[in-house]
Parts: structure tokens; sequence; C-alpha cells
């Protein structure tokens, strides 16, 4: 009877239980739901193995694949660029850098790799954020030995595994800034840089050539890297090389530059401002191009501290700004020459023709002072040029009128850009009555055309420009387009076909200045034929220039240009001294770059059998102060 009782007790407990699983509604429903849940995973299962073997199947394999093998790039070493000789000026080291794969960064490693390395963690931050894709980030070049060591010791799976060190190169520049213009340097390509069409082709993080040489032939001096291919195990060690592709070095640029030229410019131009440009006439090569203030290229490489760069950009007398072919001055009295053959050639003076020089003339109701205050008397042609009288190019630039300048100044090149292979070349300003209506709207006045026949007034010139200009007159009116790749076929820009006569007028003069007494008399040189014009160009007024403070910034600019031999010229110079007050300033600097060309030239002559590429290798690394040690003496010369 106690066992019927607790029976029944059971089934009184479990039977709402056994209603609800004996109720056929409520399994039905509990088995939809259960179908449900199984279609949903099923078709969940689907669509990924779908995506994973149908859509994507190269992201994934490729996914894997990295989880075994280990792609190290290799970088390429740019070209050297080399003097005409042969001689190395700009090399390549050997260094290390740290790279960080993007797969790997652990964002919480990051302060600890930037305190170990000197690094800017908000600027790390940034370039790996600005690095976008990338599968790789170079962070930093050129490591030192503590650095190096500490990246080995922590190089692993269980520590850092983001790091990898690979073996790269540091470009090596000249120390001093030498040639530093002419050669340029090389930094990470910029965000506006990448949207430029000719770097269609690179990637954020590229090296590329910032300025000068560099850049302009940045295509042919850039290499092309090769890949390391090594599987590892889940360790990260590793185990076999898979394939290596060899990176592809730059090709070498054999320029123009003669190191030996380029040091005795280099050395004139110390505790100067200004520039030097020394160029074959005859075929348009560079032979030496100087800048003062200059800069050291080695700075550049890889990025530039803030220190350093804002020492640089904040430095008032702009030494990134190359003068030889970005300054934009009055010329001076070295405008003279292009004015006489404007004269000759138009008919408006010939060989007989006089002026009277009392110190001065009026023209248009205003009086034009001549530099020489007693005057030179009774003036004509040969004499105008060999004295620089001002009062005689007055009179000349009167009766041919601004349009008539211009055309022939133009003919020489000024007012136009000359096509040098550098970047940013300016062109410089040629007036005339067309240019003053189209960048005014106003008339050209007559009284405005008297100082620009002496080279003042609007005519603003590059020391390239003049150089070339009266190079090109000194090689019987041709003008080549200058460059610095040597090897390249010498181009005709312009031909003036002038009377030979009237030519031989101008270079007597020109030869006069130098020889005869002249203002250019400290450039004559023993055995050989220097022609040269002399020129002084205000910065401005004589007014503003009294001023004791005033006066060393806004002092005249001296200039000299100078060619030889005189029948047919080998090297025209010219020297820009900003603030050198007397143009008599600026002879020395030519004088000094002829002379080391002729006096290699007579050393070549006399030992044919020794090349010059031996010679003076070291004083492109030479430190300040040293560099003049390394020269052969120039007597009477600032480098003696």
């Amino acid at each position: 009877m106690a066992i019927l009782e607790s029976e029944h007790r059971r089934d009184e407990e479990v039977s709402p239980e056994r209603l609800l699983r004996d109720d056929p509604k409520q399994a039905s429903g509990k088995i939809a739901v259960f179908q449900y849940l199984t279609v949903i995973v099923f078709v969940f299962l689907v669509s990924g193995f779908w995506r994973l073997q149908v859509q994507n199947p190269d992201v994934y394999s490729e996914a894997a694949e990295r989880n075994r093998i280990k792609s190290t790039p290799i970088l390429a070493a740019r070209g050297k660029i080399l003097d005409r000789d042969g001689r190395i000026i700009v090399d390549n080291k050997a260094s290390y850098s740290l790279l960080l794969n993007r797969d790997e960064i652990k964002w919480d490693h990051l302060p600890t790799i930037a305190d170990a390395l000197q690094l800017d963690l908000s600027d790390l931050s940034k370039k790996i954020h600005r690095m976008g894709s990338q599968p790789q980030i170079i962070i930093k070049d050129q490591l030192t030995r503590d650095e190096i060591a500490w990246i080995e010791s922590h190089q692993d799976v269980n520590t850092f595994p983001e790091m990898q060190l690979i073996r790269s190169w540091r470009r090596q520049y000249p120390q001093d800034g030498f040639a530093a213009h002419a050669i340029g340097y090389v930094g990470e390509i910029s965000e506006a840089e990448l949207n430029a069409p000719q770097f269609i082709d690179y990637h954020q993080g590229d090296i590329i050539g910032k300025d000068g040489l560099e850049r302009e032939y940045d295509s042919q001096l850039r290499g092309v890297d090769g890949q390391q291919r090594v599987l590892v195990d889940n360790m990260g060690r590793e185990r076999q090389m898979e394939t290596q592709q060899e990176a592809v070095p730059g090709k070498d640029l054999h320029t123009t530059l003669d190191l030996d030229l380029q040091a005795v410019a280099e050395l004139s131009m110390e505790d100067k401002r200004g520039a030097v440009v020394a160029l074959d006439p005859r075929n348009g090569e560079i032979l030496a191009m100087v800048s003062r203030p200059t800069y050291d290229s080695n700075k550049f490489t890889g990025r530039i501290s803030r220190t350093d760069w804002n020492e640089i950009a904040g430095d008032p007398h702009k030494p990134l700004m190359n003068r030889a072919i970005q300054a934009q001055l009055a010329p001076g009295s070295t405008f003279k020459p292009i004015m006489a053959i404007a004269g000759l050639e138009s008919g408006v003076i010939d060989d007989d023709t006089h002026f009277h020089c009392p110190g001065g003339a009026s023209f248009y109701g205003h009086y034009f002072a001549c530099h020489l205050k007693r005057g030179h008397g009774d003036v004509h042609l040969h004499l105008a040029i060999t004295q620089s009288c001002d009062v005689f190019f007055y009179n000349v630039a009167n009766r041919l009128g601004i349009d008539k300048i211009a055309q022939y100044a133009e003919l020489a090149g000024i007012g136009h850009k000359t096509g040098i292979d550098l970047p940013n070349e300016t062109q410089g300003t040629m007036p005339s009555t067309k240019w003053k209506m189209r960048l005014y709207r106003q008339k050209w006045y007559a009284g405005e055309t008297i100082s620009v026949g002496i080279g003042q007034g609007a005519v603003t010139v590059s020391p390239l420009q003049i150089a070339a200009a009266l190079g090109g007159l000194g090689d019987g009116g041709r003008w080549y387009r200058p460059h610095l790749l040597k090897d390249q076929a010498p181009k005709l820009l312009r031909q003036g076909n002038f009377n030979p006569d009237n030519l031989q007028q101008v270079i007597s003069g020109m030869y006069g200045v130098v020889n005869e007494g002249g203002t250019g008399r400290a450039c004559a040189l023993p055995n050989v034929k220097v022609c040269g014009k002399t020129g002084t160009a205000q910065v401005a007024s004589s007014d503003l220039t009294k001023g004791a403070k005033l006066r060393s910034s806004l002092a005249n600019n001296a200039w000299f240009v100078g060619f030889a031999p005189m029948d047919r010229p080998e090297i025209a110079v010219v020297a820009l001294f900003e603030n050198g007050e007397e143009s008599y300033n600026a002879v020395p600097i030519v004088r000094d770059v002829l002379k080391a060309y002729f006096d290699k030239k007579a050393r070549q002559n006399r030992q044919p059998d020794q090349t010059a590429a031996t010679r003076f290798i070291p004083r492109i690394v030479a430190p300040r102060g040293q560099l003049a040690s390394l020269l052969p003496p120039i007597p009477g010369s600032a480098l003696q």
C-alpha cells in the first residue's frame, strides 16, 4: 500500500512535464526551431567555404603563406655621381635599417621600440599610419652598433616579432656643402610628389632625388630593389632559403664637372655670398658650379632633424637657393658687350662713333651719372668697353630703344631659361614694351631705357645666363644649351650670324678690359689671352646705402665674367660676389678658376700618360680649412 502511494505521488509530480512532452504541438515547434538553426549554421559554413575557396582563394592562401614564408627586401644602391674624369663625387656607404612588418605590429611595443632607437613616438605612429597598406615600413636608417645589438637581442617571435633588420645604403656626399647645389640630395617622397605624374610608379616611403642632379636624373640613379624569401618555423626562425631576386643597382651618372676647378671655385667663395659658374662655350658643358651659402647634403639622407631643418630654412641668406641658376639680379656693366654688339649690328654706332663723357649725362629731364665722376672725356667703343664708360652706353641705349635692345639680349639668352638639366631654374627679366604692357598694363617710357643700357633698371639675370651669354658671344655668336650630363650631344640653341668685324670689335674691347689697364686687369694670365667684363650693380639707391647699418646688406653686387683664349674660348667663368661693393673684388675669383684650368691643361700636355683620375680625390672629403693644402699653388691668388 505504501508502495502504491509513493508511485502515485511520483506520477503527480512529473505529470505536467510528461503532458508537456507528450503535447504534439509543442514538440513540433521545438523540431522546427532546431531545423532552422541547423539550416542557418549550414548556410554560414557554406558561405564561408565559398568565400575561402571560390571568391578569395588568393587572399587566404597568401595569408597562410605568410605564416611560413618571410619576405625581406634587398635594397638597391643608387648610382654613383662622377666627375668628367671618372672621379667619385657621390658614393654609397653600407649601413643597416630597421623595418616593421605591418601584419605583426603590436601597438603596445611601439613605445619601447621608439625609446630604444631614440625616435619620437608620435612621429613613428604617424609614419605607420601614413604608409597606408605598405606591408613593410622602414622606420630608421643608419643604425648605430648599439641599436643593431638591441634589435638583434629582441628580434624574435616571443618579444618583438614585427622588427626586421635589413642591409641598406646611405648616400655619402662631400663634406662642407661641396657642389651641393649642383648635386642636390635625396629624401623620402612626399604626399605631393606621389601625386605628381613623374612619380606614378613610386610608393610611400621610397627615397627619391629632391634637388639638383639627384632629382633631374632620379630614374637613372635609382636602382630596382630585390627580394629574399625564407622559410621560417612557427617560432619565426629561418630554416630554408626559398628564392632570392637580386637588387639591380642604379646607373652611375657621369657629369661634366671638373673636381679640380670645382675645388678652386669653392675655395674662392669661402666666407662670401654669391655664385661661380664655369662652362665650355663650345658645347655648353658645365665645368664648375658653386652657390654660397651652401648646406650639407648629408643632413638630408634619411630624414633631416627638426633642428637642422630649422637652421637651414631659417637662414635669411637662403642656403637652399642655387644662386647660380635662381638668383635674379641686375647684371650691371657685364651687360655692355651685348649692348655693343646690338649697337654695331643695328648700325646706330660704328668704329668711328664717339661720345663725350664729362662724368654723366642728362636724358629726358633726368641726370644719369657715370661711375667715374671726373669723366672719361671723348670715348669710342673700344675705350668704352675697356674702361666701362656708362655715358657711352647711355647714348647707345637711347639710340637703340628698348625693343631693339631686347631683340639682341634675348638672342644671347637674357630673359629666357638656359635649359640646363637642373630643376627650378629661373628665367630672369628682359624688359620691352610688350613685357611692360603685359605685366603692368603701362606703356614703356624712353627714359627707362637709359638705365637698361648699363645693365640696371628692370633687366635681371642669373649668373649662368650671363656666363652663357658672353661665352657664346666669344664663341662667334653661338649659344649652346648648358648641361651637366657628360657625353651629351651639344645642342645649338641660337646663332647670331654677326658681322665678323663687329664681333671682333666687341671681343677686342673685352680683351682690353683685362690686358690694357682696364677694370679687369687683375685677371691677366701669362701666355693666355683672357677677355672679360666687370660689373658693379646697384642693389638699392645710394641714398639708402649711406647708413652704416644698412650698407652691408644693400651694398652693390660685384660681377666679373671672363673667357679664354681670345680667339676660340674653351672656358667662360662668371663670379657673382653679393654685396661685394666693387667689381674688382670679383675678378680674382674668375682668375683663380681660369688659372687652374690652364695649369691643369699644361700638366696634362706635359704628361700625357698620367691620367687626371687619380688626382685630388681626397680634397672632396677634407675638412674645411685643409682643402687648400691639397691644391696646386696659384701664385698671386687667394689660394697661395
